[in-house]
């Protein structure tokens, strides 16, 4: 039989539920506190005092009140000085940020990433932007680490990138080679770029309050981060999400994991580019084209957007008779595909879909846009800090 949690268990679970509401939702007063957390009044203040001894919040009155007596004092992330790396290796970008607790993003710079570019050519560039970076970061700031989106399978544990199709990478070690170029600065946490951007909208976007989430990123090739009860599910490994190999028409096209008719090749940008007669473009610019066509007529582009809905439709339809979600997001060039469909896709899903499923789900784009991945990144790293706000 487990023990009790000891009084000091306690007070660090307390800690870190405070700070993490604090992150979440930003300045919030001791009183709004004290009701959201179901805490007394001089336990927050407590609470408070030890996370401003330990530089991780501030306390002041509130601007104004409009109302008579004495305000309840407002706590607020020290955004500007307690801060973690954010990196983004995207299939036609890379992007680098820092990120202040509290969500908010400090400053940023991205590169173009050419095709064929290697782990340690794609490392360079995010090595020379943190160094930019660091060189103007307050001579108290703190940093609490490093989170890495990567379009791949990464593993968790030690960010090996195990497949990364469009990259041609195969088995790269991402996590050493980063904490080899990056230097001494915090823990590295890698996460695919789906569960990242998953985690963002679900804590701070087009998601936030419902427990049950499927973010879909799309390029080309397809990624799911899935949020169920209130936790994101990303399997064995770290692994979990890849939804765009499940495979949904056995004589279909072959892809480039090795196997047939996988849901990429019905709904990636490969497929609506063909479908279009666009073979030979690529890209968010050229889907948008395609999109942009079908709005003003263009019958090809219209047949391309239907079949290509109506495969979106099929695949969703699936996952949400398998997860039940609350809220499906549409991100990356999906965002774009199910803008110009959106039609298609919900007759499919409701085709498909179970009806004690289905009628509840609400299909979306993402609120937080292309910073998802950032904003994601920064919460991996975030992550242990508040878990435990005294972790050294």
């Amino acid at each position: 039989m487990r023990a009790s949690p000891s009084q000091e268990e306690v007070r660090r679970h307390n800690l870190g539920t405070l700070l993490r509401y604090v992150h979440v939702h930003g300045a919030t007063s001791r009183a709004e506190l004290t009701t959201r957390l179901g805490l007394n009044r001089s336990t927050i203040g407590a609470l408070t005092s030890d996370l401003i001894g330990a530089g991780l919040v501030t306390e002041a009155a509130p601007r104004e009140t409009g109302r008579a007596g004495r305000p309840s004092l407002v706590v607020r992330p020290e955004s500007g000085r307690v801060y973690a790396y954010a990196l983004s290796i995207e299939v036609d970008r890379i992007r680098a940020a820092r990120v202040g607790l509290g969500g908010r993003i400090l400053e940023q710079y991205e590169t173009a990433r050419p095709p064929g570019m290697s782990t340690a050519e794609a490392v360079r560039p995010l090595a020379r932007f943190v160094s930019t970076m660091r060189s103007g970061v307050p001579d108290d700031g703190r940093c609490v680490g490093s989170g890495v989106a990567v379009s791949g399978m990464a593993r968790g544990e030690d960010g090996m990138v195990r497949l990364a199709p469009v990259a041609g990478w195969l088995e790269e070690p991402l996590g050493e080679a980063l904490r080899s170029g990056l230097g001494e600065h915090g823990q590295i946490s890698v996460g695919n770029h789906a569960d990242v951007c998953a985690l963002a909208e679900h804590s701070r976007g087009a998601a936030a309050g419902s427990d049950n989430v499927i973010y879909l990123y799309g390029d080309v090739g397809i990624g799911a981060g899935i949020v169920a009860g209130g936790r994101r599910v990303i399997g064995h490994g770290g692994y979990g999400g890849e939804v765009g190999h499940m495979v949904v028409n056995p004589y279909g096209s072959a892809c480039s994991c090795g196997s047939r008719g996988c849901w990429e090749t019905e709904v990636g940008e490969h497929a609506l580019l063909r479908l279009s007669g666009r073979a030979d473009r690529s890209g968010r610019d050229a889907v948008l084209a395609v999109v942009d066509a079908a709005m003003r007529g263009d019958s090809q582009a219209q047949h391309a957007l239907r079949q290509v809905g109506d495969w979106i439709g099929f695949g969703v339809g699936n996952l949400v008779n398998i997860f039940n979600p609350e809220v499906i997001i549409f991100g990356g060039t999906l965002r774009d595909v199910y803008l110009g469909a959106a039609a298609q896709i919900r007759s499919r899903l409701n085709a498909i879909g179970l009806p004690a499923f289905r009628e509840h789900v609400r299909l979306r784009t993402p609120e937080l846009g292309t910073d998802a991945a950032l904003i994601g990144a920064a919460e991996l790293a975030f992550e242990h800090l508040l878990d435990d706000p005294l972790v050294i």
